[in-house]
């Protein structure tokens, strides 16, 4: 089910209801000239979803670093470009 969305102006004018929604586990979503521009959330939420599962879980940075590197032994291909027509 997709988060309700408010206009800024409807969300400025009921943000207790935005707040409490929030806290009862449903986002809310804000928009700004009819776009989505922010999302309102608990803290528990949020912690929920900024920490890490483990103080062992590598960053991305870190899984990156741990890939195999190319010894530069094993055969390139060679691709050719393609023929395009105007």
């Amino acid at each position: 089910m997709p988060e309700p969305r408010w206009s800024l102006q409807d969300a400025k004018n009921s943000f207790s209801a935005v707040v409490d929604a929030a806290l009862h586990g449903r986002p809310q979503t804000v928009t700004r000239h009819g776009k989505p521009a922010v999302v309102v959330l608990s803290v528990a939420d949020f912690e929920r979803l900024t920490q890490r599962h483990s103080a062992t879980t590598p960053s991305f940075a870190e899984h990156l670093l741990a890939l195999p590197q190319d010894e530069g032994d094993g055969e390139r291909l060679v691709a050719s470009a393609r023929d395009v027509e105007f």
